[in-house]
């Protein structure tokens, strides 16, 4: 099982998961032209993909699936409030679900979601689960639950919200009603938060932790990093943090 992100951060997030000949797109938050130049970077086109999946509705992660998705007829998974709300357009395969959904298949990848809270209509998060593997994948969310946490407790891989710091984003350049919202219970996870979520679950399998949607106002990865390898003198070594232009090399979980 691998998995590589192709750009996260608040100008556009995808992340893409492959596991016995299935390919997945998690989110679509670039233009088809710039989708298609970051899959191409990591040798995959669009028309490899299997199915693409939709957090929730918010244009950082939505932008380009309706294009996608009529351009290459690639399925397409969002819950039933996502889609109420969807920029997108029609679709010509659309499957929907709640976000306490059983977890389902798609290919050889088992998915499960969870709802998480963040300010969208239904939004979710997702495990993916393959031949006794599961990467979890927990971005854009303003505070864990107990029902966030026993999703990822048992996660091989991690891809995990650290927005901001929450000293940066006080003494940065939002505005308060925007610092409230992105540090509110809805908005998205903090450093700190990020290293009291992971201090709950079971770490030590983690073999990739990867830390992402870091804000280029709020954040930096020298500090998201020192904050999560805190938790546990093992981590620092596991640990990867995304970045919004490149994207990331594939991750392998074995």
């Amino acid at each position: 099982m691998r998995f590589a992100s192709l750009g996260s951060g608040s100008r556009g997030n995808a992340t893409l998961i492959q596991a016995g000949g299935t390919c997945l797109l998690l989110d679509c938050g670039f233009s088809l032209r710039e989708l298609e130049a970051r899959m191409a970077r990591l040798k995959l086109r669009p028309d490899s993909l299997d199915a693409v999946l939709v957090t929730h509705e918010h244009g950082d992660h939505i932008k380009g699936v309706g294009p996608l998705a009529r351009k290459y007829g690639t399925p397409v998974w969002m819950t039933h409030g996502t889609w109420r709300n969807a920029p997108c357009g029609d679709v010509p395969e659309l499957q929907l679900f709640g976000s306490h959904t059983p977890a389902f298949q798609v290919g050889e990848i088992q998915v499960r979601p969870f709802a998480v809270p963040h300010d969208a209509r239904e939004p979710t998060q997702f495990t993916f689960s393959h031949d006794g593997l599961t990467l979890g994948i927990l971005t854009d969310t303003g505070s864990f639950t107990p029902h966030v946490l026993d999703a990822v407790a048992d996660v091989d891989g991690l891809l995990l919200e650290c927005n901001h710091d929450v000293r940066m984003l006080r003494d940065g350049p939002y505005p308060p009603r925007l610092q409230a919202r992105v540090g509110g219970d809805y908005g998205h996870l903090s450093n700190d938060q990020a290293a009291a979520l992971l201090s709950h679950i079971h770490h030590q399998r983690l073999q990739h932790l990867v830390l992402g949607h870091l804000s280029e106002q709020n954040n930096c990865p020298k500090l998201a990093r020192r904050t999560l390898a805190a938790v546990s003198q093992d981590l620092d070594a596991r640990i990867s943090v995304l970045e919004q232009a490149g994207g990331s090399d594939w991750f392998r979980l074995a």
